[in-house]
């Protein structure tokens, strides 16, 4: 526990160590509600701002809603949509604004080995951009690794986080979007809520972009309990 937290600080001071030579920190923030409204279906909402700078540079805002369907305990399939501001700096050091509205469809397949979670995620979107106008379909594949700190006869407290994706144009001449590397640690506040911070990584084509992220995340049974 002791050797990873200090890989974890030691990572978290070369990112800042790095950023300080560029022109941003790329800030990233996340809530995130997690809710089962039923046996067989669980609501996902989730707001994200990032910025170029500490917190007043804003990059992108992100509203996020879907529901998944449980078909077995390990497959969930789901659909919801998205609502994004998009802000970015030309050559001239001029912000150009965007909006976005996404369409989504995922399924999700869990798994576990030993005691670490694993999820992998198909999605599939469709992307409507204005500013210009502009239609994308984009697939992304997410694997991700949630691994307890803790020894298996404690309440698990903290965790590691360690997640992969890759973002693909459905159609175009040269496909590759993103692939988007996240490690970081999680911290359980009490039974339904969590803080999570993690660096991420996002490599693409012609550019990379770090973050650092803070989240935090909320766990709800919102089921109808059954009156004996």
């Amino acid at each position: 526990m002791k050797k990873l937290n200090l890989t974890f600080f030691i990572l978290l001071s070369f990112y800042v160590n790095a950023q300080q030579d560029a022109v941003n920190y790329n800030m990233w923030y996340q809530y995130l509600l997690n809710a089962k409204v039923s046996d067989k279906m669980t609501l996902t909402t989730l707001a994200q701002y990032r910025s170029f700078d500490l917190l007043l540079d804003s990059r992108l805002f992100v509203a996020v809603g879907y529901l998944d369907y449980s078909i077995s305990n390990k497959v969930t399939v789901g659909a919801g949509g998205m609502f994004l501001n998009l802000e970015s700096y030309g050559r001239n050091g001029e912000k150009r604004e965007r909006t976005e509205r996404r369409a989504l469809q995922q399924i999700n397949l869990n798994d576990r080995i030993g005691r670490t979670k694993l999820t992998h995620r198909f999605r599939i979107e469709e992307r409507f951009l204005n500013n210009p106008n502009t239609f994308v379909v984009r697939l992304r594949y997410l694997t991700s690794f949630k691994i307890p700190l803790n020894k298996s006869d404690q309440q698990q407290v903290n965790y590691a986080i360690v997640k992969n994706e890759i973002r693909m144009a459905a159609r175009r001449e040269r496909p590759f979007d993103s692939n988007r590397i996240t490690v970081g640690l999680g911290y359980n506040v009490s039974k339904n809520s969590a803080v999570e911070v993690a660096l991420i990584s996002q490599l693409s084509e012609f550019r990379t972009s770090n973050y650092l992220h803070l989240g935090f995340r909320n766990s709800f049974d919102w089921r109808k309990k059954k009156v004996e």
